[in-house]
């Protein structure tokens, strides 16, 4: 009797070794299979981006880029004849930069303490200092200077000249232009590499062309197929991704060595601007149909959509908090569009006064 009591609790023993040993390889295997997910780069879910607040800002003039300073925390807003400059943790204008006659956007250099609008109707770039926002000077840049990018490889800034298809830079510490190089078509939206490249939009060529910010060359042009119109733009300067929001409703995302396509993820209708957060892997587009199209960089190769996030009619630009990872739009209200005409097949309806704001996204 006692020797089979002992025999029986020898044997429960062992079962306990055995189950708990096959309890810790299973758990093994499962931290080793999420630790491999993590590792392949699959998608996660859902991103969380919401509707963190709405700051009613009003005021008249429509709006194109925008630029966020971290630092400060401060949204610099184009507005049609003028820059304005909001805080936006207390939700107040702090400031404005006049005189920007056709502005589009702005570049901020923090090495130089200074920034720089592109001022489409004049043809010139203001020049401001970013503590006082008081303007400092002028360059002249060519017909219609759109988007405009800093180059912190080459210390230039460079503007896209819409209506003359050419490429101004600035030098960003004296002020003073460098050169105008011609590139052909309607020009969008540049990123820089930082490593001596600019990457930019050709919207009537739906193509990228590479540039040489030292040499001031344009060194390739890259067809965007099956991308039509691209206009917003970013780039994984780690992974050597480039991103652009073209007018048939996807995200082409090449490789900014090659010049090759990678992928096509849809994204919503009426795209201006791209970012992308290196932080999360996302990639964003803003639609002017009323959402934010959320892309997840799985690998270098693979690139999932994640969600298609609400947002409000019109938001179709926006600018990137890279520490907080909040997004920052704006749009207004409309009054219906006029009966298209010949002159103006495509009309658009007037801004419902006041009714400008910023919306804040987050997770």
């Amino acid at each position: 009797m006692v020797a089979r009591r002992v025999s029986w609790s020898l044997g429960f023993a062992i079962l306990i070794v055995v189950l708990a040993s096959t309890v810790a390889i299973s758990s093994a295997h499962l931290r080793a299979g999420s630790a491999s997910a993590t590792a392949s780069g699959q998608a996660p879910g859902p991103s969380g981006y919401h509707l963190l607040k709405k700051i009613k800002l009003g005021g008249e003039g429509f709006w194109d880029y925008l630029a966020f300073d971290s630092p400060t925390r401060r949204l610099f807003i184009s507005r049609g004849t003028k820059v304005v400059v909001l805080d936006v943790d207390s939700e107040k204008v702090v400031g404005e930069i006049p005189d920007t006659a056709g502005v589009h956007g702005i570049a901020l250099v923090a090495g130089s303490g200074n920034g720089f609008t592109s001022n489409g109707q004049a043809g010139t770039v203001s020049i401001f200092d970013l503590k006082s926002l008081q303007v400092i000077g002028h360059a002249q840049a060519g017909m219609n200077p759109d988007a405009i990018v800093y180059d912190p490889a080459t210390k230039r800034v460079f503007t896209m000249n819409g209506r003359s298809g050419d490429i101004t830079a600035i030098d960003a510490v004296s002020g003073s232009a460098v050169g105008t190089i011609p590139v052909g078509g309607k020009l969008e939206f540049a990123v820089a590499d930082g490593s001596g490249h600019l990457y930019v939009n050709v919207e009537t060529k739906s193509e990228i062309v590479q540039f040489d910010s030292k040499n001031l060359a344009v060194t390739a042009h890259w067809p965007l197929d099956p991308c039509t119109n691209p206009t917003g733009l970013a780039i994984d300067v780690k992974n050597h991704r480039l991103f652009a929001g073209c007018a048939n409703k996807m995200m082409a995302v090449m490789d900014s060595d090659s010049g090759k396509v990678i992928a096509t993820p849809p994204i919503g209708v009426g795209v201006d601007s791209n970012q992308f957060d290196p932080g999360t892997g996302y990639a964003f587009a803003s639609n002017g149909s009323g959402t934010l199209t959320v892309v997840h960089e799985d690998s270098p190769s693979q690139f999932s959509v994640v969600e298609d996030v609400p947002t409000q009619s019109g938001a179709r630009t926006m600018a990137l908090d890279p520490k907080t990872h909040e997004i920052y739009l704006v749009t207004a209200e409309f009054t219906p569009p006029p009966a298209p005409t010949a002159d103006n097949p495509h009309p658009r309806g007037g801004m419902v006064p006041d009714s400008f704001v910023v919306l804040v996204f987050g997770r």
